[in-house]
């Protein structure tokens, strides 16, 4: 580009060289006398060899250019450079440079893409490119309940999406949640009161009532938290632990301001360490 501009500017140059020459032409001498008219004979001769040594400069700057491997293509747009108002012919420069933004645009894309196959970020070690299948997978592995049962709480597995299985956890009489498990790891988390039914064909349908529904992203927020792509049995175990400390969501205070109830609704926060309640406005 800074070639292509140099070369420009050297066009000019040569237009203003050979107008000026054939300006003084057109005026002649200013005085018809053998003097003057040698003087205006070797003005002439001086700026006719001036305009030929800047065409040859010329010739060899255009030589040195590169040929573009392929012209642009605007479409009908190329008919703005046809108008003959100023502020519409200043359009079509706008234009190629969109395009050659674009054409970077898509070149970045396609190195970040290339980085980011490179560098797998899926949570889980087993990835099942069939994502509503009913062929059973033998090789991944499901949480067993009974290493994660709590009192109170009663857990089922099934499998409505193929391999990836879904636990049903059920605790007291208080609320239900489904787990859905891709391996031994946790990939989305709904909550739902005890009354209300788990739709698999729709497993991000939220809770009717709000309390359920804070809790919910809580547990999200939590299963983060817990997440550990190099201990997953521990995780989960710990992450079980925790969510079962909500057997007791209705009827223990919060820790902080003593109170079961703060603008309408219970503690639905538990610390991720001691277990103990909190509103969501005491928890910070």
């Amino acid at each position: 580009m800074e070639k292509l501009n140099f070369t420009l500017g050297a066009v000019r140059n040569l237009r203003s060289s050979v107008r000026q020459c054939f300006e003084k032409l057109a005026d002649g001498s200013p005085e018809q006398n053998e003097e003057n008219n040698a003087k205006f004979l070797l003005e002439f001769q001086e700026n006719f060899s001036d305009i030929n040594h800047q065409i040859k400069e010329l010739e060899g700057i255009i030589n040195s250019l590169q040929v573009p491997p392929a012209p642009y293509y605007l479409g009908n747009t190329t008919y703005l450079a046809q108008e003959t108002t100023q502020d519409r012919q200043a359009l079509y420069s706008q234009l190629v440079n969109s395009y050659k933004w674009i054409d970077k645009v898509h070149d970045h894309s396609l190195l970040a893409y290339n980085n980011l196959n490179v560098n797998s970020l899926r949570r889980s070690y087993i990835y099942n490119s069939q994502k509503r299948g009913r062929v059973q997978c033998s090789t991944c592995n499901t949480p067993d309940p009974d290493e994660i049962s709590h009192p109170n709480t009663t857990y089922k597995v099934c499998r409505p999406f193929g391999s990836s299985a879904v636990v049903v956890i059920t605790i007291s009489h208080v609320l239900k949640a489904a787990l859905v498990c891709k391996g031994v790891l946790i990939e989305w988390v709904s909550v739902k009161g005890f009354d209300e039914h788990i739709d698999f064909d729709d497993l991000f349908a939220e809770s009717r009532y709000a309390v359920f529904r804070k809790v919910q992203e809580n547990t999200q927020a939590a299963m983060l938290h817990f997440f550990s792509p190099t201990l997953p049995d521990l995780a989960i175990k710990s992450y079980m632990a925790w969510f079962h400390s909500y057997s007791r969501l209705f009827v223990e205070p919060c820790k902080r301001c003593g109170k079961f109830l703060a603008n309408g609704l219970p503690p639905t926060w538990r610390d991720l360490r001691t277990l103990e309640p909190y509103h969501e406005e005491c928890k910070n």
